[in-house]
This record gives structure tokens, sequence and C-alpha cells, in this order.
């Protein structure tokens, strides 16, 4: 049977067989922002004021997928244990109840781009021209945020069956629809009207969609393991409690990436908007380098959780090693293709020469952490496979709120008080906060190591 690859299948090769597809998968989500990002800056008109207010709807995009993948996370662990202690049925009411949640997310979501839209974007800008931009483009990503949505729970059932070549493969699909339909929405091409941010919306959500149905199928066709009975589409409490207990610091920790962007353009626009504007360009570029540790994350979650249901202590403990040491070597390439094209990666979105400078400053800096947040991230997958949720939550509360946020509030105060402090110090903000929560996280890993790996 094609799971049994997570049992007999060298750790060292399985993670890159499993995980290869999964980066590809997540840097691939990096595209939808970034190609949006490219196109709308380079408008004839309001490039930059339209760029700066793609950054502003950005946390809540991020949020979206947030709860979606980490849904996700929680049900493909479930899935991956329960099919490794081949308990069919269990994965199979997992997979059910995990639609399901999907379903209520979407919901959600779709309340909010029709009734909190307005709201949320004016407590991050009093320009008008921005607000309405901003307003416009969310609104259209949340009433059709469903592709997101279900794209991403059916994305990890997929990868939770070993079969994420089919979940990259739907990704890819979403990816080419929105690069393609970018241009043509946004400028008015082929003699439809011209939408600009408007256009941008469209074509993100209409590639979502497109990636939501080519994984649905993928699901329906090849994931014989589990069966898709109207039955197990009835939440389950001790179900959905099981897919949390593993999923919410999945949840959380990109969550946290959401409410860390909405609070540091915040802070940073006491600076001035060309901060914001940089950042935001700065963090949808960087997004392909952590979204590639992400990937590997999502790798290494189920195959250790695979083998833990299968309580092997030696593929358990070589997950945990290739695991993050595949994710520095991903994390140290990154920096040093960031270090080496910040300039030109900068001069792709025709920004003011002032607001350039800021973003090459913040690539050159912030990339710096790299190394140490692939560190927090792989650990984040080791402790989500072995139920130690708690341990996940705290290091993400700390790399992404608990010391980021002040530090930033400090700096960014410090050259608002003195007109000689160059703006470029706050961007030493992510290093800071990256370094301390690694330092945690080690000394979790300690723990884990002892009462979770040891005693299989």
């Amino acid at each position: 049977m094609e799971t049994n690859k997570m049992a007999v299948m060298p750790v060292n090769k399985l993670l890159l067989n499993m995980g290869l597809p999964m980066i590809l998968s997540m840097m691939l989500q990096a595209v939808y922002n970034i190609v949006d990002s490219a196109f709308v800056a380079n408008m004839p008109e309001n490039g930059e004021a339209a760029l700066n207010a793609l950054t502003l709807a950005f946390p809540v995009q991020m949020l979206m997928v947030a709860i979606g993948v980490g849904t996700g996370v929680g049900a493909g662990a479930l899935i991956s244990k329960s099919l490794g202690a081949e308990d069919r049925e269990r994965a199979s009411r997992a997979t059910g109840n995990t639609i399901f949640l999907a379903a209520v997310i979407y919901v959600i979501f779709l309340l909010f781009g029709l009734f909190g839209v307005d709201a949320y974007i004016a407590s991050q800008s009093g320009n008008p021209l921005i607000v309405s931009m901003a307003a416009d483009y969310l609104r259209i990503c949340c009433v059709y945020s469903f592709g997101i949505v279900f794209f991403s729970v059916f994305e990890k059932i997929l990868q939770a069956t070993g079969r994420s070549i089919y979940s990259t493969a739907a990704q890819i699909s979403g990816a080419l629809v929105n690069v393609v339909l970018d241009p043509i929405l946004i400028y008015g091409m082929f003699g439809l009207p011209v939408m600009g941010v408007r256009g941008a919306a469209y074509a993100t959500v209409i590639g979502q969609i497109v990636s939501f149905l080519v994984a649905l199928f993928a699901h329906l066709r090849f994931n014989r393991e589990l069966e898709n009975r109207l039955a197990y589409l009835k939440p389950s409490k001790s179900d959905i409690l099981n897919i949390y207990a593993i999923g919410f610091p999945a949840i959380l920790a990109q969550a946290l990436m959401s409410v860390m962007t909405y609070l540091l353009n915040i802070i940073f626009v006491r600076i001035g908007e060309n901060v914001v504007t940089a950042y935001g360009l700065y963090y949808k570029i960087q997004q392909f380098v952590l979204f590639a540790a992400f990937g590997l994350r999502d790798a290494i979650t189920p195959v250790i959780s695979f083998n833990h249901g299968k309580r092997d202590r030696k593929r358990v403990s070589d997950g945990v090693t290739y695991g993050v040491s595949y994710t520095l070597f991903i994390m140290a390439a990154g920096f040093l293709l960031l270090e080496v094209f910040a300039r030109p990666f900068s001069t792709l979105f025709g920004l003011s020469g002032e607001t350039e400078a800021l973003c090459v400053s913040a690539i050159r800096i912030i990339s710096i952490s790299y190394v140490f947040a692939g560190l927090n991230i792989s650990l984040q997958g080791v402790f989500q496979a072995l139920d130690s949720g708690l341990p996940s939550l705290v290091i993400s509360v700390c790399r992404q709120f608990l010391f980021v946020i002040p530090a930033a509030w400090l700096l960014a105060s410090l050259v608002i008080k003195n007109a000689d402090t160059p703006v470029w110090i706050v961007w030493f903000s992510f290093l800071i906060a990256e370094a301390l929560s690694a330092a945690i996280a080690c000394l979790f890993l300690r723990t884990v190591w002892r009462t979770k790996i040891r005693v299989l």
C-alpha cells in the first residue's frame, strides 16, 4: 500500500520524498501575494498606495490560511497516527469532521467580509485612498474565501496519506491561474474593464477555488483508505477536540503572524507610510523562504506522528534529527539568496527611492534571523507530532508576539524621538525575537526528548 512508505522508507529519504512537494506547494502559496503585489505596484496610477493597501489587507489573508492550515495540520496528524495504528474508522471520521470545520470557518470569514472589513482597515490607516482600495480588495477575498479554506484542509489530508504530490499539483494549478488572470483583470486586457486592486482580488480567489477543486478531486480519487460518508460529517466533540489539540498550536503559529503584522503596521506607520510599505513588501518576499520551512515542517509532522503511533523510537528520533537539519539548510540557503539579491528583488516593484532603500535594509537585516527561525519552525512541527502542543504554543507566542512587538515598539520610539537614529534599526526586532525564542525551543526539546521519545 502506498502509505507504507512512512513505515519502511529510510527517514532521511522519506522527508525529502514528502517534503519537496510540500515545500514547492508552500512556496507557490506565497505566489498569490507576491504576484498580486508585483502587478499592483506597477499600476500606472497610485501603484505604491495600492501596495500599501494590500499590506493592510494581508493580516486577514494570513489569518484565513492560518485557521485553515492549522485545522488541516491537526486533522492530518490525527489521520496519520490513526492510519499508523491501522484504525481507518477513526481516520475517516477525522476527515469528515475536518470538512465540517472548514465550512464553519468559511461562514465566519464570509460574515467578516460583509460586515467587518471597513472598521478593520480604518484602524490601520487614515489615508482615504488606501483605505478604500484595501477594503475593496479584502472584502472580495473574504466573501469568496471558501476556496482557500477548503483547499487548506484537503491539502493536509492528502499530505497525511502520503500523497503530497497531488496537493502540490492543486497548488500549482491555482497559482498558474492567478498569475495569468492578474494582468488581465488588474490592467483590463482583452476588452475587460480596468479593475485595479479588485482585479487582483478576483484573480487570487479564482486561483484558490481552482486549487480547492483539484485537491477535492484528488482526495476523492486517490485517498482510498479514507471513506467519505455523510455520517462522518456529523460533528464529534471528541474528534474536534483531538484535531485542535494538535492543530491549535499550528493555528496560533500562523495566526500570530497575522496579529504581528497588524500590530507592526500600526507601530511602523508612526514613523511613516513608506515603512509600512517596505515591511509589507519585504514580508511577502521572505515568504518564499519561510514557507519553504513551513513545507518541510508539514512533512516532519506526519512522518514523526505516524511512527509515534507505531512506537518506533529510532524512526521518530531520525525524523527529529533530519527534519531540523534539513530546515536549517533551507534557511541558510534563503539567507544567502536574499543577501545577494536584496536590491534586484526590491527594484521589481517600482518603489520610490526611500521606500526601496528601506526594503533592501529590511531584507538584509531580518534575513540574519533565518537560522534561528528555522530551528523554531522545525521544532514546532516536532512538538505537534508528539502531542506536545504547549511547547509549540509557547514558541509561537514568544517569537511572534511576546518578544518582537515590544522590541519593535521600543526601536520605533527611538527613531521617532531621535532624528539621527536610522529607520532601519527597527528591523533588528526580528533578530532579537527569533534568537531568544530559539533558546527556549532548545530547552523544550530536551524535555520532550526525555518524556516522549526515550520512553518508546
